[in-house]
């Protein structure tokens, strides 16, 4: 059986606008960021959760977090300012139990409780699995001015979500490398395109929503009278 560690990030991901702040805004009161410590808590199978901060962010991530991070066993490292960097500032930091390391983007709270079981699922099987969602329409390619250059067919494209799960011998060669990892190590599973990316303030409502329309988890009801009455 599988044993999960799990690391946060909140540096921007490769291939895309380093928009600040994602991880920091607050939907109905909390931060994305617990949110998002919030989906792994409480799993059987995940042994270890760490927040990976930037440097610059690290000291008032303390100030802010210290104190609910702590009671959850969360623990805080510092590296950036790219994704790779936090990756590798906790390339040694992985517990001795863990077969394996869940990357999540710190940014991303609407993560469907199926979708995580399905990718920890798969990544028994596989040395790197990705969430990944079914692009719906045509896209059309733009060069650096925003004019159109060609269109591409959906069926040739998906949209690249997170978690991430490796091994944890291919997580240290990650590590120990910096060097990302070519989309053809990747297995692909199937997620929903509900597991957006909080960019900024402006997409608290939309992610509100997003959060909001996931499969709930079944809660066990009382099993006899007497355990109901004890509540």
């Amino acid at each position: 059986m599988a044993v999960f560690s799990v690391l946060l990030l909140t540096a921007p991901p490769p291939n895309q606008a380093a928009e600040a702040g994602g991880a920091f805004v607050k939907i109905d009161g909390r931060e994305v960021l617990l949110r998002c410590v919030e989906l792994f808590l409480n799993r059987d199978n995940v042994k270890q959760i760490q927040v990976c901060f930037l440097p610059a962010e690290l000291d008032e991530a303390k100030r802010k977090y210290a104190a609910h991070l702590g009671f959850s066993g969360v623990k805080v490292l510092s590296g950036g300012p790219r994704w790779i960097d936090q990756i590798a500032a906790a390339g040694d930091k992985i517990a001795a139990n863990c077969t394996h390391v869940i990357v999540h983007d710190a940014a991303r709270p609407a993560l469907a409780y199926t979708d995580l079981e399905a990718i920890m699922e798969a990544a028994e099987k596989h040395e790197a699995v990705t969430l990944a969602a079914p692009v719906r329409s045509p896209l059309v390619e733009v060069d650096e001015g925003g004019n159109a250059l060609a269109f591409h067919p959906a069926g040739s494209f998906m949209h690249l979500l997170t978690p991430a799960i490796f091994s944890k011998v291919k997580f240290q060669e990650l590590a120990t490398k910096k060097q990302e990892v070519h989309a053809s190590q990747f297995t692909l599973v199937k997620g929903s395109p509900l597991n957006v990316r909080v960019g900024g303030p402006g997409d608290a409502t939309l992610v509100r929503v997003m959060i909001n329309m996931l499969p709930k988890p079944k809660v066990k009801g009382p099993t006899s009278p007497f355990e109901e009455a004890q509540w």
